[in-house]
């Protein structure tokens, strides 16, 4: 399924869920745990607990939503790591304009918009050391299909299917961001 990535290590090791509570709350408890390998990428089909930016939930009850974090295990001056998140954004800009032909705007500094009402969102965590980030834990959801209806609510959300009648083949949305995000990271780690 996921043999068109060509990465040299984000999504080397995948572990797929059909429900979890949070994708990033998994990879921070493999960190703790001790038991995480660099680049691992965690997707999950629906999620009860996901979590947004400031503690926020993200709600992510029905299938066919694009919902995975992954870790990033290399000890990173964050100087390097500075609008990562932003980054990350434009990346999904790209990959929807190339794949689909749609634009998604940014509402800096983490959520993807369309028509001005949310689509989706990044968060990004860290385990810092003397100013060295030794774990980047960097999670992902974005509204493809319908949703539930208390999100719309209290969020003003929507989903790429209800704006333009797209069917998002989620699977390749997610190979597309880790060739991209990869060569990116290293191309910002190394300047």
């Amino acid at each position: 399924m996921y043999n068109n990535i060509k990465t040299n290590w984000i999504a080397k090791n995948i572990a797929i869920y059909e429900t979890i509570d949070s994708t990033q709350k998994e990879i921070w408890r493999k960190i703790e745990s001790g038991n995480i390998e660099n680049g691992t990428l965690v997707i999950a089909k629906t999620q009860s607990s996901g979590i947004g930016t400031h503690g926020r939930k993200w709600y992510a009850n029905e299938e066919g939503n694009i919902i995975f974090s992954f870790v990033i295990k290399q000890n990173v001056s964050i100087n390097k790591l500075e609008n990562i998140t932003l980054e990350i954004a434009e990346i999904f800009v790209e990959i929807f304009k190339k794949l689909y032909d749609i634009s998604i705007q940014i509402k800096e500094p983490n959520d993807l918009m369309i028509n001005n009402k949310k689509i989706g969102g990044i968060l990004t965590e860290s385990k810092v050391m003397k100013d060295i980030a030794e774990y980047i834990v960097i999670g992902v959801g974005i509204n493809t299909n319908e949703k539930p209806k208390e999100e719309e609510i209290i969020y003003n959300s929507t989903s790429i299917k209800k704006e333009f009648n797209i069917d998002v083949d989620n699977y390749k949305v997610i190979m597309e961001f880790c060739n991209l995000f990869e060569k990116n990271f290293i191309e910002r780690v190394e300047k």
